[in-house]
């Protein structure tokens, strides 16, 4: 049975203007995805800023949204790391605080051939019983997990379900989708690429546009499996611009101005992170309006 379909939050870690993690507003924004509909939530993934808290921080925030979210959604841990043991330890650390899942990142920086990745991932779920998704972002971790690598780890390791595609490369997940004989749990990684990737026989998305449309990236994949693929295209076609707009500079940059504007008080980013030029922050500005949020 797969973690979650649908829509599933990739949620931002609101900082205070001194930096520290912003725990009643977390509290706030939590609230929000749920009633708004998020399918699921995955927190401390790449939107979540999880490169730059400490690995306190870091265990701190995944119990938080355990215990805010009280089971009413599932909730997916960020636990991945390019330190294998690292890696180890949060995913086992997370496991303790009641997740439904794990994202595992692919090493970055460091890379791996695709024996190394198979050794890392194996390592990692083995270390724990909840299942856990890969998570393919060749374009941040300069590696790229072969469809021959990811049908093996689901194939071979029983918590290895599925994977987080944001490769970009359709192509790539096609052939992924050819060889996974029904063993892959396949999420978009791209909020463009939502009915495309649903189409090839994804279950859903790990989004940045439901940080600020929660409901409106549900209905697209609800759509979608209700039969209603028109409708699912159309909700798809219309956020185009928005999604844009949302990676018109690195993300979470954009995102967390987005809530910003809309008076959510998520605060900044940090380091290196910086805010958005003025002339992009313009752009996005006009792209909620046009979509309909602000």
């Amino acid at each position: 049975m797969a973690v979650f379909t649908g829509a599933g939050v990739a949620i931002v870690t609101p900082f205070k203007a001194n930096g520290e993690v912003n725990y009643e507003k977390f509290a706030e924004l939590i609230e929000f995805q749920i009633a708004n509909g998020t399918d699921a939530i995955i927190v401390c993934g790449t939107t979540g800023e999880s490169s730059t808290l400490t690995h306190e921080e870091h265990l701190d925030v995944i119990k938080y949204c355990a215990e805010k979210v009280a089971g009413r959604v599932p909730v997916v841990a960020g636990t991945g790391s390019n330190c294998t043991e690292t890696a180890i330890y949060l995913s086992t650390e997370a496991e303790k605080y009641g997740v439904d899942g794990l994202l595992l990142v692919s090493p970055y920086y460091n890379k791996a051939t695709q024996k190394g990745l198979y050794a890392h991932y194996k390592a990692i779920a083995d270390s724990v019983k909840i299942p856990c998704i890969l998570y393919n972002v060749p374009s941040r971790t300069g590696c790229n997990i072969l469809p021959e690598t990811v049908v093996k780890l689901c194939n071979d390791v029983e918590n290895i379900v599925g994977v987080k595609e944001a490769s970009g490369n359709i192509s790539q997940i096609a052939k992924l989708m050819n060889l996974a004989g029904g063993k892959v749990d396949l999420y978009s990684g791209n909020d463009d690429q939502i009915v495309p990737i649903m189409s090839l026989g994804g279950i859903g998305v790990i989004s940045v546009l439901s940080n600020v449309a929660p409901k409106e990236t549900h209905e697209i994949c609800a759509k979608f499996f209700a039969g209603d693929v028109a409708g699912s295209r159309a909700e798809q076609l219309r956020a185009i611009p928005l999604c844009d707009a949302l990676f018109c500079e690195v993300n979470p940059i954009p995102v967390k101005k987005a809530l910003n504007i809309m008076g959510m008080e998520v605060g900044p980013m940090r380091m290196p992170l910086t805010e958005m030029e003025d002339a992009n922050a313009a752009k996005l500005e006009k792209a909620m309006k046009d979509y309909g949020i602000l």
